[in-house]
């Protein structure tokens, strides 16, 4: 049985039927805001424009590099189109080193077209022409489908030189410099309009792109008559157009405040981008464990946790020691524990402790404390694709989902789930489906599309 404080302890992260609503709201209101031209300064929820306004058919064919960078690691893939809905891929991943997150973007961009170069070689391609797409998951305005300039650096990453400027161009010189493969970038987009892109192409319905994963945010298909920020000169000549909803710096203008938390402001308060990205603060890997670290420490000062244990002293200064030292990935391994044997739990509590053996009331704690965590970000994600699905012109809706704390949680998409059904119009058909590699083929779709309609 849970302890009743442990309940009220959690409370604040326990959603009511009229906070869902009031959020709910709020962020339709602000996306509303985001898409018009006079209110856009004003708004958090930014929905840029992609320029990417034909979906994939499954008809693609042909050989074309994605490049795919959003956190500490980037991927190369040659994606091969063999039309039918079908593709082949062959990927390499590339380590981003921690100096270059932090150093002058010029080097940065000079490491990733050295990484293009090898892999090319590796692939015997050097002399073909290859079109890119190159995902880059930042915030971006984009002035073209191969013209993005980057708002602002998240998720660690700080490389001097590259806010304001145009980072389709910055990899396209660095590729010049080297010289040695005939790579043209023909598209830059965010991973969410890769996942829509990737799930388009297994299904036509497809109009909503997520990704929950280290950072969290969404696009969809608007009819471009809602777009004022569309270039004046840009051909509208196909009825809709892809949005980048940047949904992650939604709550910065306080719509967020009546349900933060004490953790969530802690949170914000000691991260790199301090009162921006609230929404994403909330729901997104690079924070939650962070979120469960700071309400296991307020669990061990008021004895509601390991209170058998003389040792709680000195497992607060284990959860202090670092931010990253409770992982994300806990909070799946324990929600996807069997009770009562408690088997993952108890080793990340040993691993974390040294704790030879938690009680079951210990494991079921812990395991009630991340799901009171795990279901709030479902649910304001949720929250979120309904505003979306509710936008869109089709009647019937698939959501493309990709990320690891989506993929990897055991009930992430049940949480969601029962939060849609409340939000999403009666006269809408809808579901999920998990993104095959979005970033990747997804880049690659978009660059096969946009060789198509030069």
């Amino acid at each position: 049985m849970l302890d009743a404080e442990v309940r009220e302890l959690m409370q604040p992260f326990v959603l009511s039927d009229y906070q869902v609503q009031e959020v709910y709201s709020r962020f339709c209101l602000e996306v509303a805001r985001g898409l018009k031209r006079s209110t856009h300064p004003q708004a958090n929820v930014k929905c840029f424009p992609t320029y990417v306004q034909d979906l994939p058919t499954g008809d693609e064919m042909g050989k074309y590099l994605a490049l795919d960078l959003g956190g500490t690691n980037f991927r190369v893939l040659l994606v091969s189109l063999k039309g039918h809905h079908d593709a082949t891929v062959d990927s390499q991943i590339y380590a981003v080193p921690k100096d270059l997150m932090v150093g002058p973007g010029v080097d940065l961009f000079d490491h990733i077209a050295g990484c293009l170069a090898k892999f090319v070689e590796k692939h015997d391609m050097k002399t073909a022409y290859l079109p890119l797409g190159f995902t880059f998951s930042f915030p971006c305005v984009q002035l073209g489908l191969k013209e993005g300039i980057l708002v602002r650096w998240t998720k660690g990453f700080d490389c001097a030189g590259v806010e304001g400027e145009d980072v389709g161009r910055m990899l396209h010189e660095a590729i010049q410099r080297r010289g040695d493969a005939d790579i043209a970038v023909v598209a830059i987009l965010n991973d969410t309009t890769g996942t829509l892109m990737s799930c388009a192409h297994r299904n036509a319905d497809c109009r909503v792109g997520v990704i929950v994963g280290t950072g969290c945010n969404a696009c969809y298909v608007e009819d471009v008559e809602n777009v004022d920020l569309l270039r004046a000169d840009f051909k509208k000549t196909k009825r809709s157009v892809i949005v980048n909803a940047e949904w992650g710096a939604f709550g910065e203008g306080g719509q967020l405040d009546f349900v933060r938390t004490e953790y969530d402001r802690e949170v914000d308060e000691k991260s790199l981008n301090r009162s921006e990205q609230l929404f994403e603060k909330m729901t997104a890997g690079m924070y939650l464990g962070n979120l469960v670290r700071l309400v296991l420490l307020r669990a061990l000062e008021r004895k509601l946790i390991f209170k058998q244990s003389s040792r709680r002293p000195e497992f607060a200064s284990v959860l202090q020691r670092n931010e990253e030292v409770f992982e994300t990935r806990y909070i799946s391994e324990i929600e996807d524990d069997s009770f009562p044997e408690f088997a993952s739990t108890r080793k990340i509590v040993r691993n974390l402790f040294g704790l030879e053996k938690a009680s079951v009331e210990d494991c079921q704690t812990l395991r009630y404390i991340c799901e009171c965590v795990a279901k709030r970000a479902a649910t304001l994600v949720a929250i979120g694709v309904s505003g979306l699905v509710n936008r869109t012109s089709n009647r019937r809706v698939i959501v493309g989902m990709d990320g690891s704390v989506y993929r990897y949680h055991p009930k992430f998409d049940a949480y969601m789930r029962q939060t849609l059904q409340k939000l999403v119009k009666a006269d809408k058909e809808w579901d999920i489906m998990l993104s095959e590699d979005g970033s990747g083929r997804g880049a690659a779709l978009v660059a096969a599309v946009a060789s198509k309609t030069k």
